[in-house]
């Protein structure tokens, strides 16, 4: 498959991926990741092995789409809670007791 990072061509097959990741040891993952065999990559590792290029060179976006279209999973950030909201002591004691009811 021919594809684009840093603006550079690249023909990218899953078998060539699997070939260049052997004996890569993943780095740990903190953002975006791409599972290659067994193993969890960190998308920025995986860009500069297959690329042989700069980790500042490309974005995550480029690498991720390449990966999905080869066939590889890739898993992005997970999703933060909603921040809960942080009632004062009075609030907590008031929303304990329950609203008043209206007359």
């Amino acid at each position: 498959m021919r594809c684009v990072i840093a603006r550079f061509p690249f023909d990218l097959t899953k078998s060539g991926v699997l070939e260049s990741m052997k004996g890569i040891k993943p780095e740990e993952v903190v953002g975006d990741s791409v599972i290659i065999g067994r193993r969890i990559y960190p998308v920025k590792q995986v860009g500069q092995v297959i690329t042989r290029q700069d980790r500042r060179d490309f974005s995550v976006g480029e690498v991720l789409r390449a990966m999905t279209q080869l066939g590889f999973t890739c898993r992005g950030l997970p999703r933060a809670a909603a921040p809960m909201r942080v009632l004062s002591p009075v609030q907590q004691a008031s929303a304990m007791l329950g609203v008043p009811m209206a007359v």
